[in-house]
């Protein structure tokens, strides 16, 4: 039987949605990436309404919007490995 996807979250841009699909494709979570972008309106619909939009089974819905909020509320570390 196919499994039916859903929308599950708004996606803020291309560099937010390339490191969930990572996250998702290594966890093995079926996904689906929609880009929002129209050639004929040049991007105007993405910048009012966020880049796109990732669709997953309702069955990991939960985690996978865990995943995004980790993606979003992550601190970035200034400081390098070296702690320089």
């Amino acid at each position: 039987m196919p499994v039916r996807m859903c929308r599950i979250a708004v996606l803020d841009n291309v560099v937010e949605a390339q490191l969930l699909g990572a996250e998702l494709t290594a966890r093995g979570i079926p996904h689906l990436m929609r880009s929002y972008h129209d050639s004929a309106y040049d991007g105007i619909y993405q910048f009012m309404k966020g880049w796109g939009h990732v669709e997953g089974s309702a069955d990991y819905q939960v985690e996978i919007l865990e995943i995004l909020h980790g993606l979003r509320h992550t601190p970035v570390d200034s400081e390098d490995d070296t702690g320089e």
